[in-house]
Parts: C-alpha cells; sequence; structure tokens
C-alpha cells in the first residue's frame, strides 16, 4: 500500500509544464516544470540570475518565482487602484470647487469708476488669439490629413489646382494661407521672437551676475557691521545715548485676525519704555474691529507699554496716507528714527538692538532693512512656490544692492529710517500704490545710503488664497511703472553719479520690473503658441526648455529646500506673469486698476516660537487675558449671528482662456513632431488651467 500511495502521490504533483517568459534581461527564458521532474533527474533548465540557466535546480525556485511574479501583478494592480482612486477624488474635488467658483467679473474689488470695457479689453485679445487658433488647428490637421503640407521652397514649384470642385477650393484656401504667413507672418513674428529671446538673454545675465554676487558675499564673509554697537553693561531702562528715540508704528486696516499678535510683538521689544513710543495707525472702517483694536492698546498701557492708538476720521491715500498724517502729530519732533511693521509682522524683542546701533556714527545712513521670514511657508503649494520667489529676492536681490550699491527697494516694513532721511525726501506721498519704493528712490537721490540686513529676520504671513496673491501681485507690479513715469525727470535732474541713474534707470525700473513681465508673458504664452500655427518662425528648445531651467535652478538655490518644486515653480511663474503684464501695462499707461490697493487678507498664524516668547513676557508686561472685552461691542454681539459665509472658489477667465490657447498650440506641436515644445506646451496649458479653475491655494469667504 505504501509504494503505490507513494507512487499515486508523485503522479499528483506531476502538472503541466509552464513557460516563463520574462524581459528581465537578468533572467534568461526557461522551461518550468514539476518539482518531481528534478527528483527524477530529467534534466529540465531553470532560471538563474545572471542570464544563464542550470539543470537539477530544485523546485521551489519555480514555485517562488511564481509567487514573486503574482506579488508584482498584485502590487501592480493596487497601485493602478489607487492611483484610480486619487484621480476620482481629484476629479471630484475639481468639480466641487468649481461648481462654487465665482467669475473674476463677479468681483467686488474693481474700483467703481473703472470702465467695465477698459477691464475686459485684455480678456478680449486672449479670446480673439484663442479662436484663431481653433480655427488654424482645424484648417492644419484636415491639410495634414490630406497630406498639403508645403515647405516654403516648395511654395514656389506649386501649381495651384485648376478643378473647381469643394477639394480644389479647399486645397486653393490652404495654399493661400501659406504662402500668406510665409511672406507676411513669419517674418514679423520671428523679429518679435528674435527681440523677445535678446531681453530674456539680458535679463538671464543680470540674475547670473546677481547670483554671482550673492556667492561672492558668502565667500567672503561680507557682513554689515555696526560701527557701535549698544554697551551690554548698560541698563537699558535708564535709556541714555546707546539707546536713541524711536518711534515705532504699526499701520492696519481691517485686519482683526492679526492686531493681537502683532501688537503684542511690538510690546516686547527690548527698548527702554522712555525711549520707545508705539502709534497703533487703524484706519479700520468696521466699528467692531475698531473696538477690539482700541481695547488691546487699553490693555498694554494699563501694563505699563508706551503706546497709543490713532484712528483716521479721512482715510486719503491708504498706507502711504495713514503713514503722513501720524509723522504729522507734534511729539514725532522729539524722535530720531522710526521703525515700521505692517499688522502682520512680529518682530523679534532684539530686533532695535540688532538695527539700531548702525545708524551710530553714521550720518549719511538712511534705512536698515531686515528679512522676511514667514510662518506658513509650507501652508500649501502656493506659500511654497511664494517662498521661492521671496528667498531669493532678499538673500540675492536685497543683499547683493545693499553691499555694492547701498541702495534696494524699501520693502515697506520690517525697516528703521532715520526721521531726517524721511523729511528730506519729501515724506509720505499718496501719488502711487507702492509708498514704500516710492520714499525709497527719493531718498537715493537725496545721497541717503542703505544697509540690508540678511541676518535679522522678521517672521509674517504669505497669502494663501490666490485671489489674495494675485491682488497683491498687481500692485506691486503697477505700482513701479506709475513710479517710473513720475520719478523719470527727478532722477535725469538728479545730482548722483552717472552710474546710479543707469542703475536706477535701466536695472531697477526698466529690466526687472518692465522687461521681466513683459517678454514672460509674451514669449512664453502668446510668441510661442503662435509658432505652432506658424513653422517658418522657430523658438529653439534652448530658449524654451533650458535657459528657463537654469534660471529656476538659480532662483530655487537660496530655498535648497523647495528644490523638488522647482518644476512647478517654472511653470507657475509663467502663469502668473498674465497678472504681472496686465498689471504694468495699467501702471505705464495709468489705466484704471493701476490705482486698486486691497488689504492682503490674513489668517492669524504665528509660529510656535513667538507664542513661546510672549508667554515668557507674560508676567512683566503681557496682557492678562487675550480674550476681549464684550462690553464694548455688546450691541454688536446683540444682534442675531448671521451665518458663517461659505467659502469659494474664483473662476479666472484670462487664465482659462490662455490654458485653452496653450493646449490647443501643444495639440498642433504634435503634427510637427516638436517635442519639447509639445511638453512645455502641454504642462504650461495644464498650470493655467489649474490656476483658473483656482485649484492652487486655499478658497476664499
Amino acid at each position: 500500500m505504501a509504494p503505490s500511495f507513494g507512487w499515486w502521490d508523485r503522479e499528483a504533483h506531476r502538472g503541466t509544464p509552464v513557460i516563463v517568459k520574462m524581459e528581465n534581461p537578468n533572467w534568461s527564458i526557461a522551461e518550468i516544470s514539476s518539482p518531481d521532474d528534478d527528483e527524477y533527474g530529467d534534466g529540465e533548465e531553470f532560471a538563474v540570475p545572471g542570464g544563464g540557466a542550470r539543470k537539477g535546480a530544485r523546485g521551489k525556485n519555480a514555485k517562488q518565482i511564481t509567487w514573486v511574479l503574482l506579488l508584482k501583478a498584485h502590487r501592480a494592480a493596487g497601485c493602478l487602484t489607487y492611483l484610480a482612486s486619487a484621480a476620482v477624488g481629484l476629479a471630484s474635488a475639481v468639480r466641487r470647487r468649481v461648481v462654487s467658483g465665482r467669475t473674476d467679473s463677479d468681483a467686488a474689488s474693481s474700483l467703481p469708476e473703472e470702465s467695465p470695457v477698459l477691464r475686459s479689453r485684455f480678456y478680449s485679445c486672449i479670446k480673439v488669439f484663442l479662436w484663431l487658433s481653433v480655427v488654424l488647428l482645424g484648417f492644419e490637421f484636415a491639410a495634414y490629413l490630406k497630406g498639403w503640407h508645403l515647405s516654403a521652397v516648395e511654395m514656389h514649384r506649386l501649381v495651384l489646382p485648376s478643378s473647381l470642385g469643394v477639394r480644389g477650393l479647399l486645397e486653393s484656401l490652404y495654399t493661400g494661407w501659406v504662402r500668406f504667413r510665409v511672406e507676411y507672418i513669419a517674418p514679423l513674428l520671428q523679429f518679435l521672437a528674435d527681440a523677445c529671446v535678446i531681453l530674456f538673454l539680458i535679463q538671464s545675465a543680470d540674475r547670473l551676475i546677481l547670483c554671482l554676487g550673492c556667492f561672492w558675499i558668502r565667500f567672503k564673509g561680507i557682513e554689515p557691521l555696526p560701527k557701535r554697537s549698544i554697551g551690554a553693561s548698560e541698563d537699558p531702562e535708564s535709556g541714555g545715548d546707546d539707546y536713541p528715540m524711536v518711534l515705532v508704528q504699526i499701520p492696519m486696516c481691517n485686519e482683526k485676525e492679526v492686531y493681537q499678535q502683532s501688537i503684542a510683538a511690538v510690546c516686547n521689544l527690548d527698548w527702554p519704555r522712555s525711549n520707545i513710543l508705539i502709534q497703533v495707525l487703524d484706519d479700520s472702517d468696521d466699528p467692531t474691529t475698531q473696538a477690539l483694536i482700541k481695547e488691546e492698546v487699553e490693555k498694554w498701557q494699563q501694563n505699563g507699554a508706551h503706546i497709543v492708538y490713532r484712528h483716521r476720521v479721512i482715510r486719503d491715500g491708504y498706507k502711504a496716507g495713514n503713514l503722513k498724517s501720524a509723522m504729522n502729530c507734534s511729539y514725532v519732533k522729539e524722535y530720531e528714527l522710526v521703525a515700521i511693521f505692517d499688522a502682520d509682522f512680529q518682530p523679534t524683542p532684539d530686533f532695535l538692538k540688532r538695527t539700531v546701533p548702525h545708524f551710530k556714527d553714521n550720518e549719511e545712513l538712511g534705512l536698515v532693512q531686515a528679512r522676511w521670514s514667514f510662518v506658513n511657508k509650507d501652508e500649501n503649494l502656493l506659500t511654497r512656490l511664494q517662498n521661492i520667489n521671496l528667498c531669493f529676492h532678499f538673500e540675492v536681490e536685497q543683499q547683493v544692492n545693499g553691499v555694492f550699491i547701498n541702495f534696494f527697494g524699501f520693502n515697506g516694513t520690517a525697516g528703521v529710517w532715520r526721521i531726517k532721511a524721511l523729511e528730506d525726501a519729501g515724506g509720505w506721498l499718496e501719488r502711487t500704490t507702492v509708498e514704500d519704493m516710492d520714499i525709497a528712490v527719493r531718498a537715493h537721490l537725496k545721497g541717503w545710503k542703505f544697509i540690508y540686513l540678511n541676518d535679522v529676520e522678521c517672521q509674517c504671513e504669505l497669502p494663501e488664497s490666490y485671489e489674495a496673491y494675485r491682488k497683491q501681485q498687481h500692485r506691486w507690479h503697477s505700482g513701479p511703472m506709475q513710479l517710473f513715469r513720475l520719478c523719470l525727470p527727478d532722477i535725469i535732474r538728479s545730482k548722483i553719479g552717472f552710474w546710479k541713474k543707469s542703475n536706477l534707470i535701466f536695472l531697477f525700473f526698466l529690466l526687472r520690473k518692465l522687461i521681466l513681465p513683459f517678454y514672460s508673458f509674451t514669449l512664453f504664452c502668446v510668441i510661442l503658441p503662435l509658432t505652432m500655427f506658424v513653422p517658418e518662425a522657430e523658438l529653439p528648445a534652448w530658449v524654451v526648455c533650458y535657459i528657463p531651467a537654469a534660471m529656476s535652478f538659480l532662483n530655487i538655490l537660496p530655498a535648497l529646500r523647495s528644490f523638488p518644486f522647482i518644476v512647478p515653480y517654472l511653470l507657475f511663474e509663467n502663469t502668473m506673469s498674465v497678472t504681472k503684464f496686465n498689471a504694468m501695462i495699467s501702471g505705464l499707461f495709468q489705466l484704471g486698476s493701476a490705482y486698486e490697493w486691497v488689504v492682503t487678507k490674513k489668517s492669524g498664524r504665528s509660529s510656535e516660537g513667538d507664542r513661546i516668547s510672549l508667554m515668557k513676557k507674560e508676567p512683566k508686561q503681557q496682557r492678562g487675558a487675550s480674550a476681549p472685552n464684550l462690553d464694548a461691542v455688546a450691541k454688536d454681539e446683540l444682534k442675531p449671528k448671521k451665518e458663517s459665509k461659505k467659502k469659494h472658489n474664483r473662476i479666472y477667465r484670462k487664465e482659462l482662456a490662455l490654458a485653452f490657447l496653450l493646449l490647443t498650440a501643444s495639440a498642433r506641436s504634435l503634427l510637427s513632431a516638436q517635442g519639447i515644445h509639445f511638453y512645455f506646451l502641454l504642462f504650461q496649458g495644464i498650470s493655467f488651467l489649474l490656476v483658473g479653475l483656482d485649484l492652487i491655494g486655499e478658497q476664499i469667504d
């Protein structure tokens, strides 16, 4: 019985031979039989690593290979399932956010005196290009199917068809179109492309020189040092010569999310109370916000802080008018320096001790600017991309200009001014939306020098929604063009040297404020798509891919932790060129939107380190409770509460129109087999689509 059972057992294990074909070159094609074949010495070959095969391999190797293949197949299926579920989830989120979206024409932020026709003119131009590209794409696709593609050389040997049918008419139309674009459109388009490429190379060279200057500063360890430091042995409360009189200003407007943390941070500055005065310059038009800010100031007054509350009845001139009104107070003449912090900025307690000493024994110094750091830089993709830009601005642009030419644009906050320099420059003016750049240029023309401190940081917030960031960038790019028109005669007539005048006109204004947004939009969003429909005009691959990638790498060097976002950064910068170009044009030609000022929306975030430092200060001068006194706003609290506003998306028509234009051009590039151009246009079109649907950043209330 036993032998027959064993024989039956061997027969039961003997199965159909399996052929395993593997594409991995480390394994050879082998026939795998049942385990018993090896046991009986059938001499079957089994796959082994290295591409060879050996006889007499154990049967468990075949089973192991089978299980490995099954596991890999299971993992691949799981990966595909995960990708499918993620795609479905993303599509569902996109659908929900788009359904709740509102078009940018519904925005209530536009100025009442601005003409709707003027506002939509730029959008109308983009729509014309879009529809023209769609028509041309259909025409070119039909020509591709018919095999009508002609080169410029073949045009001269072409004989028009004599047939008067539909086919002959279409061939005649296409032939006429090809001749027209070769003779008239292509030369003009190629000229514009070459001009933009030259501007692109000049701007890239400027950026490279700035990076080399930053590298030289790092290599040599160049750092601004004060001629005299504050005496360590001197009692801060006693004042003295080392502690000049400092006026601190906090301008704010309806910023109830951040007023507490900014006032607390400024009141905790390590400076003698007798030598400092804090002005809270509240321009809020909301009575509840006014009451809350005023109450916060009164709490700090009771705790011994030298702080006053100011509210303007006539709110003219935005931030510049607010600062100008505060400087007209009679007691300002007692102070030597003024430090300015926006409502979301939180200076460290030693901020004044690290900035004010630079003014000692340096009578030519008018401004000390500190660096910004951001408490919410990792909040979402939008804040990460902003952090890349601003890190390059502070680490490279501001530092290099401060070290080598003692001039840079004042950032509007986190800086200390000599009051004499402000008065000598003419004080704050309300003529532009960039009052900080305006006062810096006028002070530079008067001969005052600036110092930038890269190691002194002041924390603040980045806009977390695209709507807030877009409005901020519009103001930052329209204002400089306004200022350039107004300051150009003063720059030419000023007594500063020729090279300083050249730097102001050609580098500071023209190259970095006008040419940069102009070529970014024109080259990559207009000329490049058009060259797909007019292939006789060409843009080389190094313009489309290699140099932009190199410039993006240089931009991201000061924030190396953000290196994985280099491709989204490149695409997003080109996407933002629409807003910047529109703002530049409106500022240059004094259009209505150039005077638009919208306070950047804040979320009220503060870092853990700030909260800890403020808690340490609490027994000395921190407020007893953070909850506001409800009696001050009792009437408002007794009113029935309104339902919380739902968050929604803003649908941006210009960005969507450009998205479809670029995607249409990418489809046309397939007919010409232009690989790099296709991928660039495809991903750039997707980037415009995401931004146009407001799928980047947080939703807005």
